[in-house]
């Protein structure tokens, strides 16, 4: 555990570490006052797109948890990111919430649902069939897809609940089209990470609780990985997979000494 804790940077997964919904997890608010304490760098990498950072700034703080909104980075930011290297001042289709929105329009991308450049999709509750038709549609037109970030379920506070890649199937299979995914594991998420963090790949550690996600973003980035059992991933769903984290905690209290 000192090796770890030793560490100058975290970067660190948000559902499933820190809270589940609006619930917040036993331990984060201790974890997040010992980053501060012992003055770690820290940046909140996120592979939800709903939520801008300073959306996840404010429902932080209504759990009780102070940090600057400059600590967030999201999926919706670095699909804008990429979306705006790739074509300026492009145009897309967006089946999602307002933080994926106000990333596309914040990098000069219109809204556009007759001829645009992208159809993206991320997590979203206002989801329906004529959205589905219609992303089908502009797809099938020359559109290209591109989905926030390749996570088939999410934690919510009842249970598990289904994420962008579940959501962005039907259009998958219709179109015969492959989405091309921004978010983590992808490597240009986690290059942002690091840059935003400001530390090296030796000194850094990422914590989060997906295997297919947080731990094989970190292992591929160099990184080393803590897989918490707060979230998705179990002792039993861990033996799945080729790669294993190099530690494996209850949840980010047991950082705390």
């Amino acid at each position: 555990m000192e090796q770890i804790r030793s560490k100058a940077g975290f970067i660190c997964d948000m559902d499933g570490v820190l809270y589940h919904g609006n619930y917040l997890l036993p331990g984060a608010s201790e974890f997040v006052e010992w980053l501060q304490r012992e003055n770690k760098k820290f940046l909140f990498l996120t592979n939800s797109s709903e939520r801008s950072p300073r959306e996840l700034q404010l429902k932080l703080a209504r759990m009780g948890i102070e940090v600057d909104e400059s600590h967030f980075y999201t999926s919706a930011l670095a699909t804008a990111s990429f979306l705006a290297r790739q074509t300026p001042r492009g145009s897309a289709y967006i089946i999602g919430e307002t933080g994926l929105v106000k990333a596309l329009y914040d990098v000069g991308f219109s809204m556009n649902d007759v001829n645009p450049d992208y159809v993206v999709v991320g997590e979203t509750r206002s989801y329906s069939y004529e959205k589905i038709e219609l992303a089908v549609r502009l797809v099938r037109q020359g559109a290209k897809l591109i989905g926030t970030n390749p996570d088939v379920t999410g934690p919510a506070e009842h249970g598990i609940v289904p994420a962008t890649k579940a959501l962005i199937a039907p259009i998958e299979l219709a179109t015969g089209k492959k989405a091309y995914y921004i978010g983590k594991p992808n490597p240009l998420m986690m290059r942002h990470g690091l840059k935003l963090l400001g530390t090296s790949i030796e000194e850094t550690a990422i914590i989060g609780d997906r295997m297919d996600t947080d731990i094989v973003a970190g292992i591929e980035s160099g990184i080393d990985t803590v897989l918490v059992l707060s979230g998705v991933s179990s002792r039993e769903t861990i033996k799945q997979f080729a790669y294993q984290p190099h530690y494996i905690l209850n949840g980010v209290g047991d950082m705390v000494p």
